[in-house]
């Protein structure tokens, strides 16, 4: 389905160890959309760096670092996972606070595989029905979420999706949620 995102921005919050594909191909896809994508990243690194698979992946460029960065100047957010990644963020209290401004907004706020992890955090999981990578499904139901097996879930602005196969279906989410 084609979409028309022109005059939408995307943030995307991410550090070192992020989910190569959970970051590049939603940022492809939104941008193929016409969405201007923004790469926001903690610390003054100007790139950091993925993990694909089992090692290491590509690095790719922070074009906001987390302490220069508002909601105001964006209409959603996208929370790749990776184990590293939503770990580390899930402990900085400015990534905190940059993700619950987006809810408080009211604006989307969509995390992939472990992402969830930091709506665990914010407190977004509570009440909502959510979907992640299999092993959080204690720590969300732990936090009040309504954990469910399904390849992209949307409730009350927050989307969740459990793994990189369920990219195409994350971001068309993301993509209706922001054309809304």
């Amino acid at each position: 389905m084609a979409h028309d995102l022109n005059g939408k921005r995307v943030a995307i919050l991410a550090s070192d160890g992020f989910e190569q594909s959970e970051l590049q191909e939603p940022k492809r896809l939104l941008e193929s959309w016409g969405a201007t994508v923004t790469v926001v990243a903690p610390g003054d690194a100007g790139e950091i760096r993925g993990w694909k698979e089992k090692d290491w992946g590509d690095s790719v460029t922070v074009d906001q670092p987390l302490s220069g960065a508002s909601a105001d100047n964006y209409d959603a957010l996208v929370l790749p996972g990776g184990v590293i990644n939503p770990d580390t963020l899930r402990t900085q209290a400015p990534a905190l606070a940059f993700i619950t401004a987006f809810a408080s907004a009211g604006k989307p706020v969509a995390a992939i595989c472990h992402g969830p992890w930091l709506l665990v955090e914010t407190g977004l999981a509570k009440g909502r029905k959510v979907t992640s990578w299999p092993s959080l499904k204690s720590d969300l139901s732990n936090a009040g979420g309504q954990w469910t097996d399904q390849e992209v879930v949307v409730d009350n602005g927050v989307i969740t999706s459990r793994k990189p196969d369920d990219i195409p279906a994350f971001s068309e989410a993301v993509a209706k949620a922001l054309a809304a």
